[in-house]
């Protein structure tokens, strides 16, 4: 009983802290202000004129619509789709066989056998069809939309097997293993999408960039609009609030209760 308890305790530690970066989160959206281009860069020429070309740097929201880099378009690894910003995941679905008290017992698993996240950059345009760079530095978005979910049989075999141009090992784990299937996921960002960027303002490649904080805080590439985001950290901040106080009040008792028992 008492390990139970522990357990739970442990998990409302840890939902402490994740509570913690939400609230922060929250406040630095209410605190930071959501500016246009043309006033970004009214900032950085006030930066130039006072000799600190190249070292302009200011937390802002920014708002506009998605645009490719210069070199056009990406495409994404499985669906093809043009898009300036994929991610991909290969996950294998297997079953083991195992042997516990002279008894045979099957288990079905997953595991990651293959991923990737874009790494370039790309743009954000404003109605007046002003450009700001986005340096997503390995971040990934917020709700990007999914353009792939999709299970394929493993059909036999022990080499390997190719679907949608990737290379995968028919086999893993040992002959106790047999490998049921693949589910390919992946999600884009298309040029056109309206998004919802927090992050630090700099000029340390000439154009002006987002990007995350040079010496910490949050970075935030959303679908969503301010709003949107405000309400889900509100509620996911109450959720977790709850589940703190839930889960250390019961932890505690169950430890007590074992331990007195």
């Amino acid at each position: 009983m008492w390990i139970a308890g522990a357990a739970l305790v442990a998990l409302a530690v840890a939902a402490f802290y994740f509570m913690r970066h939400t609230k922060s989160e929250l406040h630095t959206m209410i605190g930071t202000e959501t500016l246009s281009i043309p006033e970004l860069e009214r900032f950085r020429g006030v930066s130039d004129e006072l000799g600190a070309k190249g070292t302009f740097r200011k937390v802002a929201e920014v708002v506009g619509t998605a645009h490719p880099r210069p070199q056009g378009a990406l495409k994404a690894e499985l669906s093809k789709t043009e898009c300036v910003w994929y991610r991909f995941e290969v996950e294998r679905q297997y079953e083991t066989v195992e042997y516990r008290d002279g008894k045979r017992r099957r288990t079905r698993r997953t595991e990651k056998v293959a991923g990737h996240t874009s790494q370039h950059g790309y743009a954000v345009i404003d109605d007046q069809r002003r450009t700001i760079g986005v340096d997503p530095n390995g971040t990934s978005p917020d709700r990007p939309e999914q353009t792939m979910d999709r299970f394929e049989p493993h059909r036999g075999g022990s080499g390997s097997m190719e679907l949608f141009g990737i290379s995968l090992p028919s086999v893993f784990g040992g002959g106790n293993s047999t490998t049921i299937g693949y589910r390919y996921k992946e999600w884009v960002i298309r040029p056109g999408r309206r998004l919802y960027v927090l992050g630090e303002v700099h000029d340390r490649i000439g154009p002006l960039v987002i990007g995350k904080p040079q010496e910490g805080g949050h970075f935030l590439i959303s679908t969503r609009t301010e709003g949107e985001l405000r309400a889900d950290r509100e509620k996911r901040h109450k959720l977790l609030a709850a589940g703190v106080i839930g889960g250390t009040l019961l932890g505690v008792v169950l430890i007590v209760a074992g331990i007195v028992s």
